[in-house]
């Protein structure tokens, strides 16, 4: 029996002005479609139209100047993004992300600010499915230390780092690496139905993230918390974020 391992998938990551994902904006952007036989890179840097923070610069290298000098219209370059993840999820290929949740989120906050159709609407529904290395090493593997960046488990799971991490394509194709591993390491989530893997990780971001929000309540944190949707967030999550302090 064929495995959802042996792929096609379409990576997705983007490098941004900051963490919010209803008021930051996109960067940069890559798209991967790896298959057996290839793998494909596309890549956008935007004009995010505001500018963009040092720290955010310092991050992925792009400043408020290059992205204006060489940047893509925003509403251009999201539409052709947008459209790419469509056909991907029409076609019942994965979407993979590290960390999905925001990316998809800033993508369709994105999209919805530029008069454009969101993911949602484009597919009448939430995006399934979706591979996320992240919330799965979480769930796999719960009890193991330490911080659960994408370059912390690169070396968790033995992959080399492609290139300098926090380039959009770089951590794309590190993420799908990355997913590939931990498809050896754990053969049941690789025999396990595509529908079934996706299902779970619904279930098992939910529950992680309660976890960490009681915990954040214990420890006198204020804020919303983490969200509880994955892929998409929740309408309740998005209220979370909306309210005033």
């Amino acid at each position: 029996m064929s495995s959802w391992s042996a792929g096609p998938f379409l990576g997705f990551d983007t490098e941004t002005t900051g963490v919010d994902v209803t008021t930051d904006r996109i960067v940069t952007a890559a798209l991967v479609h790896r298959d057996a036989y290839a793998t494909t890179v596309r890549t956008w840097i935007i004009d995010p139209g505001v500018e963009i923070p040092g720290p955010a610069t310092a991050i992925h290298g792009i400043t408020t100047e290059r992205a204006r000098a060489v940047g893509a219209a925003p509403a251009q370059a999201l539409e052709e993004i947008a459209a790419l993840v469509v056909e991907a999820q029409l076609e019942g290929v994965p979407v993979v992300a590290f960390n999905a949740a925001f990316d998809l989120a800033l993508l369709d906050h994105e999209l919805a600010r530029h008069g454009l159709a969101t993911l949602g609407e484009r597919l009448g529904g939430e995006c399934v499915p979706v591979l996320d290395p992240l919330v799965l090493d979480r769930a796999l593997d719960r009890e193991r230390p330490g911080a659960r960046r994408l370059v912390d488990l690169c070396a968790v799971y033995g992959v080399a780092e492609p290139g300098h991490l926090h380039t959009a394509e770089v951590d794309v194709v590190a993420t799908l690496d990355l997913l590939a591993r931990m498809a050896v390491r754990y053969p049941d989530l690789a025999a396990a139905p595509l529908s079934e893997v996706h299902a779970w990780q619904v279930a098992q971001h939910r529950r992680w993230a309660e976890d960490f929000n009681a915990w954040r309540r214990e420890q006198g944190h204020a804020g919303p918390g983490m969200g509880l949707g994955w892929p998409m967030p929740l309408a309740e999550d998005l209220a979370a974020l909306q309210a005033p302090a």
